[in-house]
């Protein structure tokens, strides 16, 4: 999937040494999070509006050149990888560069987000399922497997979560078939989390729940 067309080049590149006041006006008017620093049009690094509040406006961007923080993105790089970037970096705004290391614009995050929105796991119909399992024992094939041995569509999957050693997994599926593959998932051990569909199981736990209270009030 092509990103090439959402290169922004109408925002500031600042030099090493420029003033720092520029560079406070920048963030003062703007929602970006970093903006791309050069060095005789060579990308050194971004400084990030986080550390607005220790900027010094009579000083210049190379008496903060300990604080910049090195990441960008090439023309090569992948819309997915763009996202990760931006994730790792707390960054909204990703400098993207020339073979030689030079500015050619900027990615805005809402706008490769706009990309991934409009892929088909978001626009084709379909159900979505979060499940948990350990790292260790979860596979993405046993996902497929799972959801395909119940005759329907694996549309996408992605590791939404992990947090002590236990991974969170986001599911696109097919619409039919749904509580069969929610009760295969439960067999293979998977905790399921979050299904737009509504689960059987849980439909049939409150029923067996509501007739032992009904049983009991006699």
């Amino acid at each position: 999937m092509q990103i090439l067309t959402h290169i922004i080049n109408t925002l500031p590149v600042f030099e090493i040494h420029d003033s720092l006041e520029e560079v406070i006006q920048f963030f003062k008017y703007t929602t970006y999070s970093h903006v791309a620093i050069t060095e005789n049009q060579m990308f050194v690094g971004c400084l990030a509006e986080n550390d607005l509040e220790t900027f010094e406006s009579q000083k210049h961007v190379e008496d903060y050149h300990y604080q910049m923080e090195s990441f960008f993105a090439t023309k090569e790089t992948s819309w997915l990888d763009v996202l990760e970037l931006c994730a790792r970096n707390e960054a909204n705004l990703l400098p993207v560069l020339t073979k030689g290391n030079r500015v050619i614009g900027y990615y805005d995050l809402n706008d490769i987000m706009s990309v991934f929105i409009d892929t088909p796991f978001f626009t084709e119909p379909g159900a979505i399922l979060v499940v948990s399992k350990a790292e260790k024992d979860y596979s993405f094939s046993e996902i497929a497997q799972i959801v395909e041995s119940n005759n329907t569509k694996l549309m996408g999957a992605f590791i939404t979560g992990k947090k002590d050693e236990i991974v969170e997994v986001t599911i696109k599926i097919g619409s039919v078939n749904f509580n069969e593959i929610v009760q295969t998932f439960r067999r293979y051990n998977y905790r399921i989390l979050f299904g737009n569909k509504q689960d059987q199981f849980l439909e049939d736990l409150k029923d067996r729940s509501d007739y032992l209270d009904k049983y009991l009030n006699v």
